[in-house]
This record gives structure tokens, sequence and C-alpha cells, in this order.
């Protein structure tokens, strides 16, 4: 028995160990940079589990896992002769921040498609997807939109290419366009209109300044000339009577010549202006026949470079078909030959398991017959004691009791020797004992009334002596029993003081029944 009992004891142990460290190797943990997928038969309507932080259970033979690295991917895009919405090709090198997502959803995605492919895989496909979204972005504004509002141009990339990312699992992260430009020289055309129109109004504002500036200097001679030859002639007015007039000819023979020198400075000025602005209208004519010119040629490029396209996306989609065709049944027999190890696993596993159900359940059995064969001698042992017990306590109770007798048997038979032999006064003396119990007994029966709580509704016995509640509190006591009644009962007569006492309590009481 002793040798049973240690070799269920050590098979005790080894198959919690076994259990422990078969727990402990099937539990995964998932890093803060990774997501620990874990596919097979993981819930209902499910292809995956993915978890980020902490960790799970991965059950063998119905269950594997994998894991994702969240590490971002910095992505090169260098575009080239993308069509804006102008039809003017413009290059738009930009680097590309993306990563996986750690939201559920995308996180699924990621599972499903990305899952065993490596860092250059995935950043192959992420590039063709931002490749075709950033065309699609650059076609859909201006040339003044994608180069002023830098702002607006990055929202419009976000917004076209991060759904088409979350589809494949990943989100994109940053957007950094280094620079951008075009063949044509449009955005430097733009450029220097502005710089011509900026030097065209400061040349403007420049003739214009010489202008007042000539006007004013020439009134400011005229002036000067005016001040000074009336000073003059005051001066010599009475001295030179007859040179004043000569004087005043001079003048104003002078002051014509000032005029018109102000006048030709004038001309002068209006007509550099305008020689200067006929050449910049003709230059201006000039651009704009060259850009008719190369916008008409750039649409017949445009025309030859889409049926080019075309034709190449039709023979890319029947490469693709053959491809995924080919893909298909690679995993198609893949995926038989996963089925059929499985199986195989699935019954050498099925065969372990019964064998040691088979071991577990004799080990049981016999647990539970040893189990019962012990409490059933626990019980036995149990009611055998406590019978025991029972018998003892009887016994000791007997004892007791008859010992308990003979006392009070000696106790009486002495007390009616000291009577002379006579039962009845030896009764009469433990009746006297007990007189004062009976009495206290009385009293407790109405010491703990509240009188104060007691309602009596006196209707004042239609003018009789008395009232309702001095009858109430005697009719309370006599309610009482008397002494030399339960002394009567007994067969007991007390002592004669006792019976004037209670004659004269009887003849008041009689006295009260009369009056009332």
């Amino acid at each position: 028995m002793f040798n049973f009992w240690m070799l269920a004891v050590v098979a005790a142990a080894i198959l919690i160990v076994s259990t422990v460290l078969f727990m402990a190797s099937r539990y995964r943990r998932c890093p803060s940079d990774m997501i620990l997928v874990v596919y097979g038969r993981v819930g209902d309507g499910r292809s995956a589990n993915c978890i980020h932080g902490g960790g799970t259970m991965v059950w063998p033979l119905i269950q594997d896992y994998a894991y994702l690295r969240l590490t971002p991917l910095s992505i090169n895009i260098p575009l080239q002769n993308a069509l804006s919405l102008q039809n003017i090709r413009i290059n738009v090198p930009s680097i590309f921040t993306v990563g996986i997502s750690t939201q559920p959803a995308i996180m699924s995605n990621a599972a499903e498609r990305l899952l065993g492919l490596s860092a250059k895989q995935i950043e192959d496909m992420a590039r063709e997807i931002i490749f075709g979204q950033l065309r699609l972005t650059v076609a859909s504004l201006t040339i003044e939109q994608i180069n002023q509002d830098r702002e607006s141009f990055l929202e419009s990339i976000r917004k076209n290419v991060e759904p088409e990312l979350n589809k494949i699992g990943l989100y994109l992260i940053n957007v950094n366009i280094t620079d951008i430009t075009d063949e044509s020289d449009y955005i430097a055309s733009i450029g220097k209109k502005a710089s011509s129109e900026a030097i065209n109004r400061a040349k403007k504002d420049v003739a214009e300044q010489e202008k007042l500036g000539a006007i004013g200097e020439a009134e400011a001679n005229r002036e000067r000339a005016i001040r000074v030859a009336e000073n003059a002639a005051q001066s010599e007015k009475g001295r030179k009577a007859a040179e004043a007039d000569q004087r005043i000819f001079v003048q104003q023979q002078e002051t014509q010549a000032a005029i018109g020198e102000a006048n030709a400075h004038r001309e002068k000025a209006i007509r550099v202006a305008e020689n200067l602005a006929q050449a910049e209208k003709g230059r201006k004519a000039a651009e704009a026949d060259q850009r008719i010119f190369v916008q008409g040629k750039e649409a017949d490029a445009v025309g030859g470079e889409n049926t080019s396209k075309a034709r190449i996306a039709a023979t890319n989609a029947e490469l693709a078909e053959q491809q995924a065709a080919a893909r298909q049944r690679g995993e198609v027999a893949q995926r038989m030959a996963e089925v059929e190890i499985q199986r195989a696993q699935a019954r050498a596993e099925q065969e372990r398991l019964t064998a040691a159900e088979v071991v577990r359940q004799e080990i049981d059995r016999r647990k539970v017959e040893i189990a019962a064969d012990a409490e059933a001698e626990k019980l036995r042992r149990e009611a055998r004691g406590q019978a025991d017990a029972i018998l003892a306590k009887y016994q000791a109770e007997a004892t007791g009791i008859r010992q308990v007798l003979e006392g009070k048997a000696a106790g009486y038979s002495a007390l009616v020797e000291s009577c002379g032999g006579d039962a009845r006064a030896a009764g009469t003396l433990l009746l006297i004992e007990k007189l004062e119990a009976i009495v206290a007994r009385q009293v407790e029966a109405i010491q703990h009334l509240k009188i104060d709580k007691i309602t009596v509704w006196d209707s004042g016995n239609g003018g009789q002596k008395g009232s309702s509640t001095a009858g109430f509190l005697s009719g309370l006591i006599q309610s009482l029993p008397p002494i030399h009644d339960l002394a009567k009962m007994a067969g007991v007569e007390l002592p004669e003081y006792l019976g004037k006492v209670a004659e004269a309590q009887k003849k008041a009481q009689e006295g009260d029944k009369k009056s009332g």
C-alpha cells in the first residue's frame, strides 16, 4: 500500500510538472516593437488574431504564430513627368515614411497581406501604391496649387494615399516633398513673370517720381526767377525806370525758356516709358506664341504616350493574370500538403492523448477506491466514538440524578424526624420557605407596569361613590392569588398573624365592592 501511494504521488508530480512545462512552452509574448499574429483556429469568422503587447497561448496542431515588425519604412519616390491638371509634366521627388498600424482593423489587413513578406517586398508593394496615388493627386491640381500651397498639396496626398495603404495593413507616417520642377520651365517662367512685374512696377514708380521732381523743379525755378525779378525791379524801379522795361522783357524770355525746358523733360520721360511698354508687350506676345506652339506639340506627345501606356497596361494585365493563376495553383498545392501534414499530426496526437487518458482514468479510479475506503473507515470510527460518548454522558447524568434524589430523600427524612414524625408539619415548613419566592413573583407581575401609559375611560359610574380608576386598581390587586388561597391549595394552614392580615385585606376588598 505504501509503495502504491508513493507511485501515485510521483505520477501526480510528474503530471503537474509536465503540464506546467507544456503551458510555458506554448505561451508566446509580444515585444513592444512587434505584432504577434496567431493563425489557424482563432475564432468565428477570423483568419488571425493580432496582439500588440502582452501575450497569449498558442495551441499545437490547431494554431501557429508569427511576428510583424512595426519598424517604419522610408521609401524614396522619384516621381518624374507626372501630368498636372494643366497637362504640364512636372517632377515631384519625395520621401514617404510608412509603417504597420496597431489599429485592430488595419492589423488584421497586415496579417492577411504582409505576413511572411520581407521588408524589401513590403517596400516595393507600398512604392507601387504610392506612385499611382501620387500621380492621381498631381493630375487633380494645377501647378500654382502644387507649388504655392504646399500644405493643401500634402493634405491631398495623405487623403489619397493613406486609405490605399490601410488596405494592405500600412499607414502613412510622414511625407517630405524635396523639390518640384518641370521640363518646360513653367515654374521658372512663373517666377520670371512675378520678377518682371515687380521690376516694371518699380520702373513705373521711378519714372513717376522723376516726372514729379522735374515739374517741381521747374515750378521752383519759375517762382525763384519771378521773385528775383520782382525784387530787382522794386529795388531798381526808382533809379532806373528806363531799364526796368528792358529787364522785364528779358526775364519774361528767360521764364519761357525755363518752361519750355521743363516741358521737354516731361515729354522725354513719357516717350521713354511708352517705348519700354511697347518693348515689353512685344516680348510677351512672342512668349505667348511660343507657349501655344509648345502646348500643341505637348498635346500630340501626350496622345501618343497615352496610346503606348494603354498597350503596356493591357500587356501587364495579361502577365498579372497568368502570374496570379500560377501563384493560385502553387498556393492550393501548398495548402493541400499542409492539410495532409496536419491530419497526420492530429492522428498521432489523438492516439497519444487517448493513451494518456486511459492511464489518467485508471489512476483516478484507484484514487476514488482508496478515498472511499478511507472515508468509510473514518465514519465507522467516528460513529463508535460518538456512541461511547453518548453512553458515558447518560451514565454520568443518571449517577448525578441518583445522588441528588438520595440527598433529598435523606434531607426529607431528617426534616420529618425533626417534626416528630409529622409529615404535614414538614410540608408546611417547606412551603413557608417558598413563600418569599411566591410573593416576589407576585410583585414582579405588576412592578414593571407603567401606570402613566395606561388610559382608563372613566364614565363616573352614574354618580355612585368611587371611580372607575379606583375599581380598576382594586380589580388588578384582587386578580393576584392571595397567599392563604395558595396555602389552602397545598393543604397548609399559615400562622395566625398571616391569617389576620389576610382577613383584614378580604374585608377591605368586600367594603370596596359594596361602595362600588
